[in-house]
C-alpha cells in the first residue's frame, strides 16, 4: 500500500500483529477473504513460489514475438488490448502444431488474468509482465497465483477508503461471492446447496 493510511484502516493497520492483517471493519462486521476461500472460489493455487519480478527497461514487442510469434500493433505502457488478443489467437484443432497450441495457452491465459482475475481500472488491457510467466508452463504452475489474486484485492480495497476513489481493480468477483455467503442481508434466497460454477467446471473437464 502507497501513501499514508485512510483512518477508516487505521485500526487494522496497528493490531495487525495481533489480528487477521487481512481483516477490514466495516459497519456490518468483519471483512476477511482468506486464501482458502480464494482456493476454493478459483481453485487457484496457494502454495509455492511468489509472483515477483522486475518489469524493468523490458522490449514487449520483443517479449511478445518470442512467447506469442506476433507484436501487437498497440502496446501502451507494456500492457495490451485483451481484445486483440480473442481476435489473433484462434483456438487450434487436432491438426495445430505444438507451437500454436502454446502461444494459444499464453493467450488465453492472459485473457483469464487480465480479465477475471486481475483486471485493472480499463477492464481491457492486461499487462506484459504476466507473459514473462508463461514461458514455461510447469514452472508457472509452481506460482501462488492465489496469493497474487488476493494481494492485488486487498491492496486495492486499502486504496478504495479515499473518498475520491469511484472504481478498484482486483478480482471483483471473489470479493462478491465472498460477501454474498458472509453477510446475511445480501446472502440470495437458494433452494439447493451451491455450488461454484468454475470450479465445477475445471473438474469435469
Amino acid at each position: 500500500m502507497t501513501g499514508p493510511p485512510s483512518p477508516l484502516i487505521e485500526d487494522y493497520l496497528q493490531e495487525a500483529e495481533t489480528r487477521d492483517a487481512n481483516t477490514f471493519h466495516l459497519p456490518c462486521g468483519e471483512c476477511t477473504i482468506t486464501l482458502e476461500d480464494v482456493h476454493l472460489q478459483l481453485g487457484l493455487p496457494v502454495d509455492g513460489d511468489a509472483v515477483t519480478g522486475s518489469v524493468h527497461s523490458v522490449d514487449w514487442g520483443a517479449i511478445c514475438y518470442e512467447l506469442l510469434g506476433v507484436i501487437p500493433d498497440n502496446i501502451n505502457g507494456g500492457r495490451i488490448e485483451i481484445a486483440w488478443l480473442g481476435d489473433t489467437f484462434s483456438e487450434p484443432d487436432d491438426d495445430s502444431t505444438e507451437l500454436k497450441k502454446i502461444r494459444y495457452a499464453r493467450s488465453y491465459i492472459l485473457q483469464i488474468i487480465g480479465g477475471y482475475l486481475m483486471p485493472d481500472l480499463s477492464r481491457n488491457l492486461v499487462h506484459l509482465r504476466w507473459l514473462l510467466k508463461l514461458v514455461d508452463f510447469r514452472a508457472a504452475s509452481e506460482f501462488s497465483w492465489g496469493s497474487a489474486v488476493l494481494a492485488t484485492l486487498y491492496r486495492e480495497m486499502c486504496g478504495a477508503t479515499r473518498p475520491n476513489k469511484a472504481k478498484i481493480r482486483g478480482c471483483l468477483s471473489l470479493l462478491q461471492s465472498w460477501a454474498r455467503f458472509r453477510f446475511l442481508f445480501l446472502h440470495p434466497r437458494m433452494d439447493h446447496p451451491y455450488t461454484f460454477s468454475l470450479i465445477t467446471r475445471q473438474i469435469l473437464y
